[in-house]
């Protein structure tokens, strides 16, 4: 592993040949903080799946990808005056500091989830309206519905038990299914909602990612599906001109792999 000299003078080297592309390359001369946007999207994802797959490899190179990125939004900063990657590095260590009292002050707390409320608390007294303003629009609603519920958790507003929370996934079940009956789609689309917000609060109560839960569940039926592709491929045969018991054979071969 490379000492503390050795990481610094490699962030050097990265910010050096930022100045250097930034003033030379004509592509990177012409990118600015909206056209990498999508950009930089699109590595974090990429980052999430290496994590995803366990490749330590891989996600050694994402993670030069997005750090690449953020030393270039610096450089654009550091070039209309706004901010440096200086800037950038002091305010998330003031920011750390100030949201680390029971480290670099004087409080005490007990666990994990005592850290989170603190956290929570001194975010509002920083000035944000509200404890949901924190999270992102554009999250995708899923992760969202988890980060809200985590939020409004760690200033006490949760189910005292898991049990609890699974009652209320039976009622909204319920109700759902009482739409559906009825036919009105537009209400059964709220109820699903309400349902699928109920699933994710269950899942944190208990101690499960429902993100992760749903990947890999994505991953496994990615996998069974591909193999009965495949299987089908070479016996010359054709999906959309097979029953669903034929295609069901290799499926269940697949779940059995």
């Amino acid at each position: 592993m490379n000492s503390r000299e050795e990481q610094l003078k490699a962030f050097d080297r990265l910010l050096t040949i930022m100045d250097e592309l930034r003033l030379k390359c004509p592509w990177d001369q012409k990118q600015t903080m909206e056209s990498l946007r999508l950009l930089t999207l699109e590595e974090t994802y990429e980052l999430a799946d290496a994590i995803l797959d366990n490749d330590l490899q891989e996600v050694k190179k994402e993670l030069g990808d997005v750090l690449l990125h953020i030393v270039f939004y610096a450089k654009i900063g550091s070039e209309s005056g706004a901010f440096d990657m200086g800037d950038v590095s002091h305010e998330i260590c003031e920011k750390l500091i100030h949201r680390h009292p029971h480290i670099y002050g004087d409080v005490s707390v007990e666990n994990e989830e005592e850290v989170k409320k603190n956290w929570e608390q001194l975010k509002l007294k920083e000035g944000n309206k509200s404890v949901l303003s924190g999270v992102p629009k554009g999250l995708p609603a899923l992760i969202k519905a988890y980060r809200m519920q985590e939020k409004a958790a760690g200033v006490g507003f949760d189910w005292e038990k898991p049990e609890q929370v699974w009652e209320k996934v039976k009622e909204e079940l319920g109700e759902f299914n009482d739409e559906v009956k009825k036919g009105d789609t537009d209400a059964m689309e709220a109820e699903f909602g309400d349902l699928i917000f109920s699933m994710i609060n269950y899942a944190r109560a208990i101690g499960i990612n429902p993100e992760n839960a749903l990947e890999r569940t994505n991953t496994k039926f990615k996998k069974r599906f591909t193999y009965l592709e495949s299987q089908a491929q070479l016996k010359g045969l054709t999906l959309s001109e097979m029953s669903l018991e034929e295609m069901d054979v290799f499926w269940n071969a697949a779940k059995k792999l």
